[in-house]
């Protein structure tokens, strides 16, 4: 999107009104005059100062992969944009309206795994309804919930896009930022993610050095990249693709679309809102008209919304996704070391 610093300026005031109301609220939980309750679980959460994108999803799987090896590891995600109210347990029957899109794919992806997802809006009460009916769970992973101090977490997780940094952004209105930068002291990690490639240690030094004036010295830097895999269509069989009509209703598509356009031939493109919630129409018109040797290609969140309507239409095998996982480079060993260091410390404590 364009900078238009007319605009900035102008919002500008209404930024520190918000700015300051997320500050006073942040200070009555720190003051205890707001109450956080703590979970019979140990609760890690994933979240960021920004407005979507900052790529919560691949870390949440990443390390739900990462913690599954060794403990019983659970998903409680707020469940945005879904069309219900409460506490949901992802089953068979769930759909992107039922429980929301990203816990949906989390489903999905782990239910192989044993991995219980759940949503709900009141995290606390999400976290102690999903330990009476998983007890063996272990390991609770929050999506999304920087800002949800409602429920005490044992490990702060926050991530920062490498293209869009918060320490170079404003609260809403004028910016992207949920909160003052000032809220990144919370962390006891940070993720900078979307990097173009394995950064150099000067561009480290110089990212680190800027995250660290917020979060403190002390507060550990880690970068990573998005990793595409190869394309697979929507009946699930892998597929080389040479035309593509790109369809996408993520926060920000950019990284998706110049990889894409890297790579393919794309004659078309489709963009939607966030979490878009897919209708059978927009299915019909991805597909109208379009030759037989072109694929509508997606990211996998939007795949687990339109792939029931492609089925619907006998026409699944006309749509295609690109996986995408989060890869550490260099700082792979030592995320391991650090996240494991600090599971393995958490539940010696946990088993006092």
């Amino acid at each position: 999107m364009k900078e238009r610093p007319w605009l900035k300026a102008a919002l500008s005031p209404f930024s520190w009104v918000y700015g300051l109301v997320t500050d006073v609220r942040n200070a009555l939980y720190d003051q205890g005059l707001l109450h956080s309750r703590k979970a019979s679980r140990i609760v890690i959460s994933i979240g960021n100062l920004t407005v979507g994108g900052t790529g919560k999803t691949p870390v949440t799987e990443y390390l739900a992969n990462k913690l599954n090896a060794n403990s019983a590891v659970a998903i409680l995600s707020r469940g945005y944009g879904r069309k219900t109210k409460g506490f949901l347990l992802a089953d068979d029957l769930s759909t992107a309206e039922t429980i929301g899109d990203e816990p949906l794919q989390f489903y999905q992806k782990f239910k192989k795994n044993a991995v219980p997802v759940v949503v709900s809006e009141d995290r606390a009460a999400g976290a102690a309804k999903l330990a009476e009916l998983h007890p063996e769970t272990q390991i609770i992973l929050l999506d999304d919930a920087f800002q949800h101090r409602g429920i005490k977490r044992d490990m702060n997780i926050l991530l920062n896009d490498f293209n869009r940094p918060f320490y170079e952004d404003l609260p809403f209105p004028a910016g992207r930022l949920r909160e003052n930068r000032s809220g990144a002291k919370r962390a006891d990690a940070v993720i900078v993610t979307k990097c173009p490639s394995d950064p150099d240690q000067s561009v480290r030094t110089l990212i680190t050095g800027k995250v660290q004036r917020y979060t403190g010295k002390n507060v550990p830097v880690f970068f990573s990249k998005t990793e595409y895999a190869e394309p697979v269509s929507y009946d699930g069989m892998p597929v080389k693709l040479k035309n593509v009509k790109i369809a996408a209703g993520i926060a920000d598509p950019r990284p998706f679309i110049r990889y894409i356009d890297a790579r393919f031939n794309v004659l078309d493109k489709v963009l939607f809102p966030d979490h878009y919630n897919y209708k059978p129409a927009d299915a019909e018109e991805l597909i109208k008209y379009l030759k037989s040797d072109t694929f509508v290609l997606t990211t996998e969140k939007d795949m687990v919304k339109l792939k029931p309507l492609a089925e619907e239409l006998g026409h699944a095998g006309r749509f295609a996704y690109i996986p995408v996982t989060v890869n550490f480079g260099s700082d792979t060993d030592r995320f391991a070391e650090w996240f494991g260091a600090r599971i393995e410390a958490l539940q010696n404590t946990a088993e006092r």
